[in-house]
């Protein structure tokens, strides 16, 4: 019974998962800056002397996009938060295994979701 809770990750694949979740950090912490300096620099697309109707119709799909932008930035942010979790995980030698199953979750799931808490049978359980 005590192997059971012996299940997990070896140290080699979770520094290879570490390695990947901490590029990923970085490439979501850079996409996360874009998304802010588009929402802060959009004051002025450069329409002030075209037809009004023209600048309220810009004037609109500015504020659509930049709702859609934060929305944006609110996913990404989360998913940053996520892959942080996950370097916790990575630390605890928790990195893994399904919250629900408590079995391995599968090595290619990971690469493909990192931050995943859940194994596709857990998933599927839903």
């Amino acid at each position: 019974m005590a192997q059971d809770l012996k299940v997990r990750y070896s140290d080699a694949d979770l520094a290879e998962f570490k390695g990947l979740i901490e590029e990923k950090i970085v490439k979501a912490t850079q996409h996360l800056e874009l998304l802010k300096s588009a929402y802060m620099n959009d004051g002025n697309n450069g329409t002030d002397d075209t037809s009004p109707t023209f600048k309220a119709f810009e004037e609109g799909s500015q504020t659509m996009s930049k709702e859609a932008n934060t929305q944006l930035a609110i996913r990404q942010e989360k998913f940053i938060r996520d892959l942080k979790n996950a370097l916790l995980r990575i630390e605890n030698k928790t990195y893994g295994i399904c919250r629900v199953t408590g079995k391995l979750i599968n090595k290619e799931r990971l690469k493909l979701v990192p931050h995943a808490t859940l194994s596709i049978e857990a998933k599927n359980m839903q």
